[in-house]
């Protein structure tokens, strides 16, 4: 009784701050859930290469000199973070080298053991400042799409979850893309607020508003595809689901296992733009920590065109096994998170309209 309707027809008798809190409550869940799978590899890659041996490296005239900072990505299962750590700021945590290990489950094991269990959760809370919204925004945009495509415009078809889905991320891309680089500023140049509005006006000033959103084309490119192709199977797998089990409900086990299906197949088809991303994210990092002007292009097209010189096309598909699991959990939990808390909204309200 509880799922009826999730994720079937239009969602009725759920108002859009519901939806809010069903998105907002299934995104926190993603973030604790996998969020100790990328601490845990961080921690291994720190393992290799400490931060204290780190290197800043200016791609033209290959200068390379010691540093104490390192630009990483951190995920925190909702997007991606640039995380710029220095010898002696509290996110050091990710890159303490005191304790070897073995592989992924030694890991786990030692960080709990000798650190406690909230040392699998270094680093989350900043990055949830903006991941929660986005993901609020992108899941509430899609359904409101998705509906009005639907029963208001009165269009029909197994495309309308590809429109609203692609549309939604780019709703939630272009609103938080400014917010992120501000993040990374601030965390790069230990700005205070004063000095960060200094910088930005000064940024606006040279170049325009427009240089708030650097990094806005690999990430549109990357994610709204995904989305896209996302919602599309998503609905498929779904419905098949349906069909093979005989049922016209959407209950936790459909929804979790489409989700899964349908994240594992959009990462794979768009994960030479996610190795785009990647390169551009950490270019961004090394601008802001160093702060010195990009030497390389950064254009979308020449990155391209630069991992297919040094790696062919395995370059352009590194990575496939990490993002295959980083992805298709992280979509199943929040998708079957998001679609019973719709549930049980819907639920509770009716029970409301049913007192007497």
């Amino acid at each position: 009784m509880m799922a009826e309707r999730a994720g079937s027809g239009p969602v009725t008798g759920i108002s859009p701050v519901q939806q809010m809190l069903a998105s907002g409550t299934g995104a926190l869940l993603t973030s604790l859930l996998v969020t100790p799978l990328d601490v845990v590899k961080i921690r291994l890659q720190a393992q290799q290469k400490p931060l204290a041996q780190a290197c800043d490296r200016i791609r033209r005239g290959c200068v390379v000199r010691p540093s104490k900072w390192k630009c990483f990505l951190y995920c925190n299962g909702l997007m991606d973070h640039i995380y710029v750590c220095r010898n002696g700021s509290s996110c050091t945590s990710l890159y303490r080298t005191q304790t070897h290990f073995n592989g992924t489950l030694d890991a786990f094991v030692k960080i709990t053991r000798r650190e406690g269990a909230r040392a699998l959760w270094s680093g989350l809370p900043p990055t949830l400042v903006m991941a929660v919204p986005a993901t609020v925004i992108y899941f509430t945009c899609y359904d409101q799409l998705r509906d009005g495509l639907r029963y208001s415009l009165g269009l029909h078809g197994s495309h309308i979850p590809l429109i609203a889905g692609g549309l939604a991320r780019l709703g939630a891309v272009t609103v938080i893309s400014p917010l992120e680089l501000v993040r990374t500023k601030m965390q790069s140049r230990k700005l205070t607020y004063r000095e960060l509005n200094v910088c930005i006006r000064s940024a606006v000033a040279q170049s325009g508003w427009l240089s708030l959103w650097k990094g806005w084309g690999p990430t549109v490119l990357r994610d709204v595809p995904f989305s896209a192709l996302y919602w599309f199977n998503y609905e498929l797998v779904k419905e098949w689901l349906h069909e093979q089990h005989f049922i016209s409900q959407t209950d936790f086990s459909i929804s979790f296992t489409a989700g899964a299906v349908s994240g594992a197949v959009a990462a794979v088809l768009t994960l030479p733009f996610d190795v785009v991303k990647t390169r551009r994210q950490i270019q961004l990092g090394e601008m802001e920590t160093l702060g010195v002007p990009l030497q390389r292009s950064s254009a979308t097209w020449h990155i391209l065109k630069d991992i297919w010189a040094e790696s062919g096309h395995r370059g352009l598909f590194a990575g496939f096994l990490p993002r295959v699991i980083k992805v298709a959990p992280a979509c199943a939990i929040m998708i079957s998170s998001y679609e019973f808390g719709k549930a049980f909204f819907q639920e509770m309200n009716l029970r409301e309209k049913r007192r007497p």
